[in-house]
Parts: C-alpha cells; structure tokens; sequence
C-alpha cells in the first residue's frame, strides 16, 4: 500500500469497522449462596439480533444468570453490561425492564386473570394506553402465536399445557422487547407441540429483530432456535461456539452433554 492510500485508509477508521457492543455481556460474574457457589466468574456476550442457548445439567447456574441480569439477584462479583452500560449496580427500573420479554418454565400464567390480561399484563400498568387497546393488543400477539380471539376471555385451567405456553410466549412478546429470555419453552410437550413451539420461537425472533437467550436442556430446541451455545459447568461456560459447530468441539463435557451419556467426565451424581 502506497502512502497516499494508507493516509486514506486511516482517515475513514482504518479500514476496520470498530467492533460492535454486545447487546447483553457478563464480566466474571460470580454468585454464591453460602457456601455453595454456582457462579465461577462466567465470561459471556451475547450480540445483538443473536439467539443464544445456554445448556448444562440442573444447578448448574443457567437461571441464576439470567436472574442476575434481570436484577432479580445480585451477583456478588463481576459486571453486567446492556448495550454497553453497566447495570449490575444499579436498580432496574422500568424502562429497563421494559426492554425485557420472558417466557416462564411452566408459563407461569395468573390463574384468576383471563387470557388477555396475563398476555398484557404489562401493556396494562401503562398510562398510555386505554384498557380496549391493551385487549387489543393481547388479541393481535396471540393470533400471532396461532390462537384465537375466542381463548382471550378464558382462563388458564381451561387450556391446555402447549396452549399454556403460547399464551406465555404471546405475553413475552407483549411490549415488542429488545431482548427476550426463555426458561425451558418445550419442557412438559410432548414432541410435537414442542416442535411447534420451537419454529414459534425462531419466527417471532427473526420477526422482532430480538436478542434470545434460551436455558434449555432439550438440544432439539437449541438446534432449532440458537445461533450460538453456551455449556455452564461448575459454574463456569465449559465452551461456547457456533451451533453447527457443538458436535465437533472436542470438549469431553460438551460431548457428553450433547449425547447423553451416563459415561462421562460430567459428575452424574451431583
């Protein structure tokens, strides 16, 4: 390169995009309850538009991460950053949470409310929006997710268990969230309407243009919805990389996770 293009090439950055700020970014983020630590200093980013699963065997600290960045508990050592900023410190309020869809294990519905008021649930502690608007809104994300405008007016114990979940999923997608967090979507499906919930998943994610963070322990869903993967273990991401790349990572832990085994370096006794 001559000096004259490099005087060019400098004066516009180089010729390098700078680096994009991650959406969501965990710095050695630790949490410990007594004695017993389920965070080790986990190291994670996740970018924007980017679905991202994080798998692990029970109590390996997949949910107390996602707590901690929803300010539902707060890590004892670390930073967590959204868009860049610094929000472990600090109380979320509600135009951070705003920012934030979720989808419950079990869907997590409010029993005595009818359909239409656990999907805007939200939208209804609003002052911008009238009551009628708020119905409407909950009407046009359940036809989103395949139901009807005759499920709005029923009640949870009337439906069952995969509608359960559309309702949940028509919930977290309520407010058009920046991010959404989805605690085991196909836990208690049977296949089917666990693939139904799945393609769901990945439609409403490309649809909103959301960062996902799945916790899953069915590897179906991760090859259906994830871009990226992460394994927690003993407090620790074990290995993270490409979805295409999971069967080919080398990693004893994440082998074995991947396949099932009983056989294994993974403590199957913990």
């Amino acid at each position: 390169m001559d000096q004259q293009s490099a005087i060019v090439q400098a004066a516009h950055g180089g010729g390098q995009a700078a680096p994009e700020t991650p959406k969501i970014e965990l710095r050695g983020v630790a949490k410990s309850f007594g004695a017993n630590h389920v965070l080790r200093g986990v190291d994670l980013s996740v970018a924007r538009g980017e679905s991202l699963a994080i798998i692990g065997g029970s109590g390996t600290g997949k949910s107390v991460a996602i707590k901690c960045v929803l300010g539902l508990l707060e890590p004892n050592a670390g930073e967590i950053l959204i868009d860049g900023v610094r929000v472990d410190r600090r109380r979320r309020d509600d135009a951070l949470l705003a920012r934030f869809g979720m989808l419950f294990q079990g869907a997590a519905l409010f029993d005595s409310l009818p359909v239409w008021r656990n999907v805007a649930f939200r939208l209804l502690q609003r002052k911008d929006l009238s009551r009628a608007e708020c119905r409407a809104v909950a009407i046009e994300k359940l036809r989103r997710v395949g139901m009807s405008e005759k499920v709005a007016d029923l009640f949870p114990a009337e439906l069952s268990g995969g509608m359960q979940k559309r309702v949940g999923l028509a919930r977290a997608i309520a407010a058009d969230p920046e991010v959404i967090f989805f605690d085991e979507p196909t836990t208690g499906l049977d296949p089917i309407m666990a693939g139904v919930i799945n393609e769901l998943i990945r439609e409403l994610v490309d649809e909103i243009g959301a960062t996902a963070v799945t916790i899953t322990h069915d590897m179906s869903s991760v090859r259906a919805i994830a871009h990226r993967v992460a394994m927690l273990y003993d407090g620790e991401i074990r290995w993270h990389g490409r979805v295409m790349d999971m069967d080919f990572s080398g990693d004893p832990y994440m082998q074995q996770f991947i396949s099932g085994s009983a056989i294994g370096p993974i403590d199957t006794l913990r």
